[in-house]
């Protein structure tokens, strides 16, 4: 590949070995481990490569083992099911002959229907109007996004990143489902840290994802601004859920998601 920095996209670029089965790459960014994201962008790419052109409406992601940066990463898409409308694909990722992944993925056939959201979001600033943001060391990313906070820490704040906007640095194509696996990369993007308590005091061993659920409502373009929000709903043994959403800039609803992590607080 050389010596060019990582674009974001060139991680869905997959290699074909056959049977439906296909090898990533996984560099090092500065992580001790494979971004959670990653895996899960890569896999549904994997599924996609496998649905005949249907679009993704669905995916459900369970992480089992920590990935490994520089290590490939093998995708094994197992075709659970074509019918006229929909697609089911089961993804197992893997690296050294161990699962770190199991990814379910949804397809639809393109179909009217109702077209109807709640209210978007409060007004927010715009993101040409706020700085860019000096993010914490688990923001660390391939090049390929910016990023504007919008409500960034105080100095001694824990950092909460959302809500925050977001977009890809280049054109990414209309290719529908390639948006929407880059939307899934990107929709694990400081989760944890914001399934955490509001106003918890603890500090963490433990802050990893368990699973990971998303539902994309309208086709994404991520190469335009998308405003990225997510809440706790609840904490509780060691286990904390969040919920979130994903707006356009004039705050069409495109996907939303939700998370399980893992919070294990600190005993001193």
């Amino acid at each position: 590949m050389g010596e060019a920095p990582w674009d974001i996209a060139r991680l869905l670029e997959l290699t074909a070995l056959g049977d439906d089965a296909f090898l990533a790459d996984s560099p090092s960014v500065g992580r001790p481990r494979l971004f959670g994201g990653q895996v899960a962008g890569q896999a549904l790419r994997a599924a996609c490569r496998t649905a005949g052109g249907r679009a993704p409406h669905s995916l459900h992601a369970y992480f089992i083992r920590p990935g490994t940066p520089e290590e490939p990463l093998r995708f094994d898409v197992a075709r659970t099911r074509d019918g006229r409308s929909f697609s089911t694909r089961h993804v197992t990722a893997a690296q050294g002959g161990k699962p770190i992944l199991e990814l379910i993925a949804s397809f639809h056939e393109p179909e009217d229907g109702f077209d109807w959201q709640p209210p978007g979001p409060p007004a927010t600033p715009a993101p040409e109007s706020l700085p860019e943001p000096t993010l914490p060391a688990f923001f660390r990313h391939p090049t390929g996004f910016e990023i504007r906070v919008v409500n960034p820490p105080g100095a001694g704040e824990f950092p909460m990143p959302h809500p925050f906007w977001i977009r890809a640095t280049r054109p990414i194509g209309d290719d529908p489902a390639l948006h929407a696996c880059l939307l899934a990369y990107l929709s694990d993007m400081g989760v944890v840290s914001s399934a955490r308590a509001p106003g918890s005091p603890r500090r963490l061993v433990t802050a990893v994802t368990l699973d990971h659920a998303m539902w994309f409502h309208r086709p994404p373009r991520v190469d335009q601004w998308l405003l990225y929000s997510v809440e706790p709903v609840a904490n509780h043994g060691a286990r904390g859920l969040a919920r979130g959403t994903l707006h356009t800039a004039d705050g069409t609803l495109v996907a939303s998601i939700a998370q399980e992590a893992l919070l294990r607080p600190a005993t001193d």
